[in-house]
C-alpha cells in the first residue's frame, strides 16, 4: 500500500509539472474604462490605514502619520540599479516604499525583513530581471487604459471586489446540488462598489507599480506583513473573484468540514475556466516570459534566481476590478479555510494555498493557472506555522476589510 501511495504521489508530482503550452489570440483592454494616468489616492481624498492586526505589528491607524499617497509617474526617474548584496536591495527597496507608507508601519516591516535571513527581492547574485522599472513605467504611461485606485480603500493602490455579476452554479463545493431554497440560502454579497466590504491590492508587494515583488516570504511572514501595513492575508475565494471578476458567497466556495483534496477537485472540475484577461487562455498577455535559471534545480537560494518583472509591466494583464499580474510574474501566498472560523475575513487563519502562476510560464506551463484553479496541497501547513512554505518564486499580496 505504501508503495501505491508512492507511485501515487510521484505521478501526480510529474502531472503537475505540465508540457509546453502553444498560446494564442490576444487579450481585451478593460471596455470602456478612460484614459487614467498612473495613479494612486491623492492626500485629499484617502483614508487612514485600517487596523486589522496585532498590536505589536499594527499600527494604530488613528496615531499613524499618512503617507504621501504619491503617483509612480510623480516620483520622477526611476532607480534602475541593482545591488549587489540582500542587505542593499533592502535597503533600495524601503527608500522607495517611504513614499507609500507611513513612517511606522514602514518600521513594522523592516522588523520583518530583519527576522528572516532571505525575504526581499530574490538573490542579487543569481537574478536577473528580464526588465527594467523604468521600461515598465514607459510601458505604464504607453498602455491604452490604466485601472485605477479606489480611495475608499483606504490605502493606496487597492480596489473594492464584489459580486459584478449574478451568481450561477450547477454544484456546491462538495459536489453536491443547489439547495431547495437556490440562491436565497447563500449569505448576501455586496454589488457595487460602493457597498463593498473588502478591497485588494492592486500589485503583488510592496505593492507599487513597476517595483519587483517581494519574495522568499513564509506563509507566516506574508500574514504579518500584511497585518503589519494595516491589512491581512487574503482568502483563496477572495483572490479567486478578483482575478474572475466577481465575487461570490463563501458557501458556494467552501465545503467546510469536508476534506481540501476533495474541495479541490470539484472546484476545478465544476468552476469555468477563466482568466483575468479574458476566456481565452494567452500567457503573452503576462509576466510569463523570463526563465528559470539552468543550475536551480532544487529552490536553492545559490542557485535560483528570482527573475521577475517589475509589478505592472504588463497592462493588459489585469481583472475587471483592476487587479495586476494573477498570472505569471511571483505566485502568491493565501489563506484556505477549512472551517468558518479559519477564514481570514473573519479573523481567522486556515491552511496555506498558492494562488496564481509565475515568470517562466510562457516556456514552460507547470499546471493550470486560470483564476480559479486551486492546487492540490503542496508544501500544505498552517499559514501561522514558523515553518511555512517560501521559495524564489513566491510572493504575495494583501487584502483589506472596509469599515
Amino acid at each position: 500500500m505504501r508503495r501505491a501511495h508512492w507511485i501515487l504521489g510521484l505521478g501526480l508530482g510529474v502531472t503537475a509539472l505540465g508540457a509546453l503550452y502553444a498560446f494564442h489570440q490576444r487579450s481585451s483592454h478593460i471596455e470602456n474604462s478612460p484614459p487614467i494616468p498612473i495613479s494612486a489616492p491623492s492626500p485629499s481624498d484617502a483614508g487612514a490605514p485600517l487596523d486589522s492586526g496585532s498590536a505589536a505589528e499594527t499600527p494604530d491607524a488613528a496615531a499613524s502619520a499618512q503617507p504621501s499617497f504619491t503617483s509612480v509617474a510623480l516620483e520622477g526617474q526611476l532607480d534602475d540599479s541593482l545591488p549587489e548584496t540582500l542587505e542593499a536591495q533592502r535597503e533600495q527597496l524601503f527608500k522607495r516604499m517611504e513614499r507609500y507608507y507611513p513612517p511606522d508601519q514602514l518600521a513594522a516591516v523592516k522588523r520583518i525583513f530583519a527576522e528572516s535571513e532571505l525575504i526581499g527581492q530574490g538573490n542579487p547574485k543569481p537574478t536577473h530581471h528580464p526588465m527594467k522599472r523604468s521600461e515598465c513605467l514607459e510601458r505604464r504611461e504607453s498602455a491604452q487604459h490604466l485601472a485605477a485606485a479606489d480611495p475608499r480603500c483606504g490605502h493606496s493602490n487597492m480596489v473594492p471586489i464584489y459580486a459584478r455579476e449574478p451568481l450561477e452554479l450547477s454544484h456546491l463545493a462538495d459536489g453536491g446540488g443547489l439547495p431547495d431554497a437556490g440562491m436565497d440560502a447563500f449569505s448576501p454579497v455586496p454589488d457595487s462598489a460602493g457597498a463593498a466590504t473588502v478591497c485588494i491590492d492592486q500589485f503583488e508587494f510592496p505593492n507599487i507599480a513597476c517595483e519587483y515583488p517581494v519574495v522568499y516570504a513564509r506563509a507566516s511572514e506574508a500574514d504579518r506583513l500584511c497585518k503589519a501595513v494595516g491589512k491581512r492575508l487574503c482568502d483563496a475565494h477572495e483572490w479567486e473573484g478578483a482575478c474572475a471578476g466577481s465575487l461570490r458567497p463563501v458557501e458556494a466556495e467552501y465545503a467546510f468540514g469536508d476534506r481540501r483534496m476533495l474541495m479541490q477537485w470539484f472546484s476545478n472540475k465544476f468552476n469555468a475556466k477563466v482568466w483575468a484577461y479574458g476566456d481565452q487562455k494567452n500567457h503573452k498577455t503576462c509576466a510569463t516570459g523570463s526563465y528559470k535559471n539552468k543550475k536551480c534545480g532544487s529552490g536553492s537560494w545559490t542557485e535560483c534566481g528570482s527573475n521577475t518583472y517589475p509589478t505592472g509591466s504588463f497592462p493588459e494583464c489585469v481583472s475587471p476590478f483592476g487587479v495586476y499580474d494573477q498570472h505569471g510574474n511571483a505566485a502568491e501566498h493565501m489563506n484556505m479555510p477549512l472551517a468558518p472560523e479559519e477564514l481570514a475575513s473573519r479573523g481567522g487563519l486556515g491552511e496555506t494555498e498558492m494562488k496564481g502562476s509565475w515568470f517562466i510560464f510562457e516556456n514552460f506551463e507547470a499546471h493550470p493557472d486560470d483564476c480559479r484553479y486551486r492546487a492540490p496541497a503542496w508544501h500544505a501547513t498552517k499559514v501561522n506555522a514558523t515553518d511555512s512554505h517560501r521559495n524564489f518564486h513566491l510572493g504575495f499580496r494583501c487584502c483589506a476589510d472596509v469599515k
